[in-house]
């Protein structure tokens, strides 16, 4: 008996824990950022591409390889007379070694690695742009649940008329019709609460995907969560610091000037070591040798050519970056300033629905369901006013996921 009443006991204090366990967790707006930000494999991409580049710069200081050979020299054609023993020619091992200037080297090795920050600052870019991706969902599933808590109580309402209109039939105090009219509308609601909840499971494995984690993972969202509009334009300045996008063009156009400089150290010459060491094929002749140090003229005139124009070339594609980093400033400073407009007429017909329309609704719903429990109004009208407070509800709802999709977009836009 004692060891049935020690299993029962852990049995019990399992439970709640076996409970919790099965629970879904709660994750923050902020949580799921945090998790693209570190697990999305899109993003990850941006990081491998940095590091190749650095790889690279590397190996742009690197020398060539050296080249050794082996031949003859001054070796006469069979048959041909040898005046002297030197007629007899020798074997020679020529040994060669280009010695790159170190200048050239160290500002292509800059470039290459400018390339990195890049990459980096499109990951940036990329990253806003999953973000807004994962508020966009966010906000759908927030406004899917609002909606499902909307019908449900739309639900309970024509549920008790329902039941009122049961009781009263049978003393020929209402309508069969009336029951099956409520019917139709129970359905109808419970339909429509299924297609929020269809919208919540599309919401939730999109976000897992951004997350790097199963589509079906189970996971709920903080339903308490207020959505507010933070109204800021910043300047020119500003615009290019929080921009993403900005930051890419001025880290490409930091890149081409780099390149510019590389390109200029091309006027510089590079060197080449060569030496030769010849076996006489006579053994009366001695062991000789040579060695010859070699240099490039690159500003000669026809060589100068190919460097001055890239040099030129790449100079007018900075001015043209420089521009459109400009208008880029400008046409978003200005659309920053309409989105805003267009947000706050939506926040007032938000507060003009929330504070005015909706809860006059409600009390003629209370009105009409007073009278009706009094049997002194029909069910059609009720559901008349159920349907207008209902369908002004859901109207709502659809104007603030309109809201925060807007919202999403201004921070999306000003921190591209």
């Amino acid at each position: 008996m004692m060891f049935n009443t020690k299993n029962v006991i852990g049995v019990l204090l399992l439970l709640p824990l076996t409970a919790l366990s099965q629970q879904a967790p709660v994750l923050t707006l902020d949580t799921i950022l945090k998790r693209i930000d570190r697990n999305n494999i899109l993003l990850q991409t941006y990081e491998l591409k940095a590091q190749s580049y650095r790889y690279s710069a590397d190996a742009a200081t690197a020398w060539m390889a050296p080249m050794v050979g082996v031949g003859t020299f001054m070796t006469p054609y069979p048959g041909q007379m040898k005046m002297e023993p030197s007629d007899a020619g020798s074997l020679m091992l020529r040994i060669e070694q280009d010695i790159p200037n170190r200048a050239k080297q160290n500002a292509t090795r800059r470039y290459i690695e400018s390339q990195g920050n890049v990459e980096r600052a499109s990951r940036a870019v990329t990253l806003n742009d999953l973000k807004a991706q994962a508020k966009r969902q966010y906000y759908s599933w927030l406004v899917a649940e609002q909606r499902i808590k909307v019908l449900e109580q739309a639900g309970d309402i024509m549920e008790m008329m329902r039941k009122i209109e049961e009781v009263r039939y049978p003393y020929n105090q209402s309508q069969l019709s009336g029951v099956y009219g409520a019917d139709a509308r129970i359905e109808e609601n419970r339909n429509m609460i299924r297609m929020q909840e269809g919208e919540i499971g599309r919401a939730r494995g999109y976000l897992n995907g951004l997350m790097n984690q199963q589509g079906n993972t189970p996971f709920q969202i903080d339903t308490s969560r207020k959505v507010f509009f933070n109204p800021a334009v910043p300047d020119s300045v500003g615009l290019s610091e929080q921009r993403g996008d900005i930051r890419r063009m001025n880290e490409s156009i930091r890149s081409m000037e780099l390149n510019i400089a590389s390109m200029r150290q091309q006027r510089k010459p590079d060197f080449r070591i060569q030496y030769d060491h010849m076996y006489p094929l006579d053994a009366m002749m001695p062991n000789s040798y040579s060695v010859m140090g070699m240099v490039s003229i690159p500003i000669a005139p026809w060589a100068s050519k190919m460097y001055k124009s890239d040099i030129k070339a790449m100079q007018l594609n900075v001015q043209a970056m420089e521009k459109e980093r400009a208008a880029m400033l400008q046409e978003t400073g200005g659309m920053l300033y309409g989105m805003r407009a267009e947000i706050e007429s939506m926040q007032k017909r938000i507060q003009g629905m929330e504070n005015k329309i909706i809860p006059s609704l409600h009390k003629a719903l209370d009105v009409n369901i007073l009278n009706y429990k009094e049997n002194k109004l029909a069910l059609p009208v009720v559901i008349d006013s159920w349907e207008a407070l209902t369908m002004m509800q859901m109207n709502l709802l659809d104007e603030k996921a309109k809201l925060y999709q807007m919202i999403v977009d201004y921070e999306k836009e000003l921190y591209r």
